[in-house]
């Protein structure tokens, strides 16, 4: 897929203006506690053409276990996951499911996905079976994204988990130059995106970071488990919240324009894509 061109920016910003009074509604009614029986939310849906039933990217989000807070797996949902996914249908050739799913690593059905996504991992704890599957599920193609953590508590917890996955990798750092931050929209900078009452209370002094206790969460940082081919299998997105950008787009016009537009909606395209196309 070709770079984007400033056109194309400017199309990507009126389309999403133009959905945002639609999926704002969403907003009213949060996740609740029987997140099976969270509907759309006012997010529109589409229809997705037969030949292309079983070939669409859907979204697919990990249901893991936490030492603390039982629902860290929930964070955002499902407000993200459809907001995403309606993006992503909008502004790309990718055929997409309307439908975002809840997987486990254990479930047979894993592999019938090749992107997910995991969220707030800072407590995160694999049980043997599950760190099994998923180096199965990574090293048979599957990529995973990994997003919204802070500081070095919770880096160190998830680093630590994936030792038990891959013992005999470790996490790289991803330069600017490479082709997930390039492959749709041509990126500037590594983005760091807060959540909305952060970035609404930093905007007077330039915070776009949450503080963790004795870290500097000042920077994104971007990082890498890479197979033996040199293609990216897990992709960890630290210091920022990509799935927040996603969620809370029709809640402030300003946070959506400066962070959903520019940055969040952005980087998550470019890493579906390369996710999709390597």
């Amino acid at each position: 897929m070709s770079r984007w061109t400033r056109p194309r920016w400017i199309m990507l910003f009126c389309l999403l203006i133009l959905g945002m009074a639609t999926i704002a509604t969403g907003y009213q009614r949060r996740w609740r506690q029987d997140w099976q029986s969270v509907g759309r939310q006012g997010v529109p849906t589409w229809e997705v053409e037969k030949p292309f039933a079983k070939d669409v990217f859907t979204f697919a989000r990990v249901k893991y276990n936490s030492r603390g807070y039982r629902d860290r797996w929930a964070i955002d949902f499902r407000d993200s996951d459809l907001n995403f996914s309606l993006r992503l249908q909008q502004m790309t050739t990718i055929k997409v499911n309307p439908e975002p799913v809840v997987v486990e690593l254990t479930d047979p059905k894993l592999f019938d996905y090749p992107f997910l996504y995991m969220i707030e991992p800072g407590e995160l704890f694999f049980a043997p079976e599950e760190a099994k599957a998923l180096r199965q599920y990574l090293l048979n193609g599957g990529f995973l994204m990994v997003d919204d953590f802070w500081g070095d508590e919770e880096y160190n917890n998830f680093a630590n988990e994936m030792k038990l996955v891959f013992p005999e990798l470790e996490p790289e750092v991803v330069p600017l130059e490479h082709d997930i931050f390039q492959c749709v929209y041509p990126l500037q900078e590594k983005p760091q995106i807060p959540s909305v009452g952060i970035a609404q209370r930093g905007a007077p002094y330039g915070i776009t970071w949450e503080s963790r206790y004795g870290s500097d969460t000042s920077k994104a940082n971007y990082r890498a488990i890479y197979d033996k081919s040199g293609r990216i299998m897990v992709f960890i997105c630290h210091n920022t919240d990509l799935g927040d950008g996603w969620e809370r787009e029709g809640d402030d016009p300003w946070y959506f324009e400066n962070f959903s537009v520019k940055k969040a909606y952005p980087m998550g395209i470019n890493i579906a894509t390369y996710a999709m196309t390597h």
